[in-house]
């Protein structure tokens, strides 16, 4: 069974410069539901100065209407985001790190070895009320600052957040480089050491690659993949970054190759296409695109 993430209300929304009502976003949460989307990250508890369309974290949180067999998500990047995030019915939770120093620097303002002590308390405190808690390693195939990253930077990352007690990985390609041969090498490399149960991707599509990458992950035996509705996102700490896989593509690519995921692509161009109208603005998909030519 494949697992779509969808991370377009966080990984998405926080690099749009529109802010989007509390209750527009409520509204997408159920439109993507309605659409058969099982895995929503819905928001994230950092601090409002540094990502301004997620301030209303809590009040969104609090809102959400709880549908049996749906998980919501939240990123937590410090113990204050944690207590945050436990007053709300939130499932449960991500933490989050580069493979990179100097885009961990610029996106957490701390270094690697300083990042670990402040994951370790969030994923310690989180299992003692019963939460999951899901690390994202981001620039592993590149860095926006640095370049080529060291696979065994990334190994060593994966295997000190396993000890910590995530329950799985996401590979985050931030800037968009990956291309399938290094996608290929990293997982072959990863899959030693971890099961494909412990491992997901996220790529973006920066340079086109986005979809390609997950088909290449899909044959590495990956079965989690992150994805954003109408291809948003890009990161605010990396210079150059695009928008995500966009989860119209990634799903009509699962249907033509007959991997059922429950998700109903046409509702879902409807949502993106709602949503678009939210924005004031068109979307990348290219099959939201060929929907609405």
């Amino acid at each position: 069974m494949i697992q779509v993430v969808e991370v377009g209300l966080r990984d998405g929304l926080q690099n749009e410069k529109l802010m989007i009502p509390t209750h527009v976003k409520q509204r997408l949460v159920q439109r993507l539901i309605n659409a058969g989307i099982k895995e929503i990250e819905v928001t994230s508890f950092v601090h409002p100065t540094w990502v301004p369309q997620l301030a209303d974290a809590d009040l969104l949180a609090s809102q959400l209407h709880i549908d049996p067999g749906v998980t919501y998500r939240a990123l937590v990047p410090n113990r204050k985001g944690l207590e945050r995030a436990l007053r709300t019915p939130i499932h449960e939770y991500a933490v989050f790190i580069s493979a990179s120093e100097t885009h961990n620097q610029k996106n957490i303002n701390k270094s690697i070895e300083e990042t670990f002590p402040v994951l370790q308390e969030v994923v310690a405190e989180a299992k003692q009320h019963q939460k999951r808690v899901r690390g994202y390693v981001s620039t592993v195939f590149g860095c926006p600052y640095e370049g080529k990253v060291d696979l065994k930077q990334v190994v060593m990352i994966c295997e000190r957040l396993m000890d910590m007690g995530v329950y799985e990985i996401s590979l985050g390609d931030t800037i968009g480089v990956a291309t399938p041969n290094q996608v290929k090498e990293a997982l072959t490399e990863l899959l030693r050491q971890f099961s494909s149960e412990q491992l997901a991707v996220h790529f973006h599509d920066t340079r086109g690659t986005g979809l390609v990458n997950a088909y290449v992950s899909l044959e590495c035996g990956i079965t989690t993949l992150d994805s954003s509705l109408g291809g948003l996102g890009g990161c605010p700490y990396a210079p150059g970054a695009t928008g995500n896989l966009a989860t119209e593509d990634l799903i009509y690519m699962l249907d033509g190759m007959g991997i059922k995921t429950g998700i109903n692509l046409e509702e879902l161009c409807q949502t993106s296409h709602w949503l678009e109208e939210q924005l004031g603005k068109k979307l990348s998909s290219k099959v939201l695109r060929s929907y609405f030519q």
